[in-house]
C-alpha cells in the first residue's frame, strides 16, 4: 500500500516542483536583470528597463505561439517527453544567459525561454491526466501552490544571490532544472495511452486554430474569454505594483519584497487549502464566483486606498480570490476530451501570454498618465480602477454561462 501511494505522489511532487521551478526561475533572474542588462550593453539604468519590456514581451509573445504547439505535441507524444526535454533544454537555456555577453544572447534566452515555459501547460495536462472528475479543483489548486511557493522564493533567493554576482542565480536555476529533470525521468509515469492519444494537427496546434477548435465546444468560448479577462486584470499587480506602493506610499524595495512574498504566500495556501472546502461547501461555479467577486473588490479597493497599512493588511484577502481560477479551470477541464488536455492547456497558457502582452502595457500607460501631479487628475490607483472594471465584465460573463453537471 505505502509503495503504491509513493509510486502515485512522487510524479505529483515532480509535476509541483516543475512549476515551482518555473515561477522560481522568473524570480530568481528578476533582481539581477537591470545590472545584467547595463552590463552587457553599456547603457544606462532607463534604456536597460526598455530592453527590459523588450525581453519581456519577447518571452510572453513565444510563450503565446507556442503554448497550443507544445499542447498538441504532448497530446500526440505524451506528457512524459515534452516535460523532461523542456526542462533540459530550461536548464542549457539559462546556462546560455549566464555567459551571455551581448544583448542580443540575452534576447535568444528569453525566446527560448518562452517555449520551455511551456512545462506550466503541460503540468496541468499531467495533472487533469491522473485526476478524476470532482478531484479536478483540488488538484489545479496543487499546481496553484506549487506557482506561488516558487513566486515567493525566487525573488527572495534571487536577492541573496544577487550579491554573489550577476551570473549566480542563472547558474542556480540551471541547477534546479537540470536537477528535477534526473527527478522526472525517474519517477515520472506516462499517462498518455493509446485510447486518449490524438494524431497531431497544425491547425490545432497554433494559437488561432486552437482557439476556434476548443472554442466550437459547448459554452467554452464564454469561458475562454472569463479566464482572459481574469489574466488581463490580475496582470496589473506585477505591471503596476512597485510604482503605485512607491508613488503612493513611499515603501521601500525591501517592503515591496514583503508585500510580494505575502502575496504569494497566502495565494498558495488559499489554493491550496481552500479550493476543496469551498468546492464542498458551494460547487465549482460558486467557488468561480466568490473568487470572481473578492478579485473585483479587492481592485476596488486598491484603486482608491491611501492608506499604506491598510493595503498591506488588504493583501491576505485579496489572495483568498486565488481559489476561483483552479475551480475555472476545472469547468473548463470537464468539457474537453481526455485526448484533448493539453490542448486546452496550452489554448489558455496562450491566452496568459497575449494577456501579458497587452495588459503591461495599457496598466504602466494608466498608470503614467494619472501619476502625474500636473495633470487634470491625480489618480495612481487608476490602473487597478480599470482592472475592476474588466474583472466584472469577467465575473457578468460567468454568471451568463450555461450550466453544466
Amino acid at each position: 500500500m505505502s509503495i503504491c501511494l509513493m509510486s502515485r505522489r512522487l510524479p505529483i511532487l515532480f509535476i509541483l516542483t516543475t512549476v515551482a521551478i518555473d515561477a522560481m526561475g522568473f524570480g530568481l533572474i528578476l533582481p539581477v536583470m537591470p545590472d545584467l542588462i547595463q552590463e552587457v550593453s553599456g547603457n544606462t539604468l532607463a534604456d536597460a528597463a526598455i530592453w527590459g519590456g523588450i525581453l519581456t514581451t519577447a518571452f510572453a509573445v513565444t510563450q503565446f505561439l507556442c503554448g497550443p504547439l507544445i499542447g498538441s505535441i504532448s497530446d500526440r507524444f505524451g506528457r512524459r517527453p515534452v516535460l523532461l526535454i523542456s526542462l533540459l533544454v530550461m536548464a542549457a537555456d539559462y546556462l546560455v544567459m549566464a555567459v551571455a555577453g551581448s544583448i542580443w544572447l540575452l534576447l535568444v534566452g528569453r525566446l527560448v525561454g518562452g517555449v520551455t515555459s511551456a512545462t506550466y501547460a503541460t503540468a496541468s495536462a499531467y495533472m487533469a491526466d491522473i485526476s478524476k472528475p470532482d478531484e479536478k479543483a483540488r488538484n489545479f489548486g496543487l499546481i496553484g501552490v506549487g506557482f506561488g511557493v516558487g513566486f515567493v522564493l525566487g525573488p527572495l533567493l534571487g536577492g541573496v544571490l544577487a550579491e554573489v554576482g550577476t551570473r549566480t542565480p542563472f547558474y542556480v536555476a540551471a541547477v534546479l532544472a537540470l536537477s528535477n529533470t534526473v527527478l522526472g525521468y525517474f519517477v515520472l509515469k506516462e499517462t498518455v495511452t493509446d485510447a486518449i492519444r490524438r494524431p497531431f494537427s497544425w491547425l490545432r496546434a497554433n494559437p488561432l486554430g486552437a482557439l476556434y477548435a476548443i472554442g466550437k465546444l459547448p459554452e467554452l468560448t464564454k469561458l475562454l474569454i472569463v479566464f482572459f479577462f481574469y489574466e488581463v486584470a490580475v496582470i496589473v499587480y506585477v505591471s503596476v505594483w512597485p510604482y503605485y506602493a512607491t508613488e503612493l506610499f513611499q515603501w521601500s524595495p525591501a517592503m515591496l519584497g514583503l508585500s510580494f512574498a505575502i502575496y504569494g504566500g497566502c495565494y498558495a495556501l488559499s489554493q491550496g487549502l481552500l479550493v476543496a472546502p469551498s468546492i464542498r461547501l458551494l460547487g465549482t461555479r460558486g467557488t468561480v464566483s466568490l473568487g470572481l467577486w473578492i478579485e473585483t473588490a479587492s481592485l476596488v479597493f486598491f484603486g482608491m486606498a491611501t492608506n499604506g497599512m491598510l493595503v498591506l493588511l488588504m493583501i491576505p484577502i485579496t489572495a483568498l480570490g486565488a481559489i476561483g481560477i483552479p475551480a475555472l479551470q476545472a469547468v473548463m477541464s470537464r468539457r474537453v476530451g481526455d485526448d484533448a488536455q493539453g490542448e486546452l492547456q496550452g489554448v489558455l497558457a496562450s491566452l496568459t501570454s497575449l494577456a501579458t502582452i497587452i495588459s503591461p502595457i495599457l496598466m504602466t500607460q494608466a498608470f503614467a498618465r494619472f501619476s502625474e501631479t500636473e495633470g487634470p487628475y491625480y489618480a495612481p490607483g487608476a490602473p487597478f480602477l480599470f482592472s475592476a472594471l474588466v474583472m466584472l465584465c469577467a465575473t457578468v460573463i460567468f454568471l451568463t454561462s450555461r450550466r453544466r453537471t
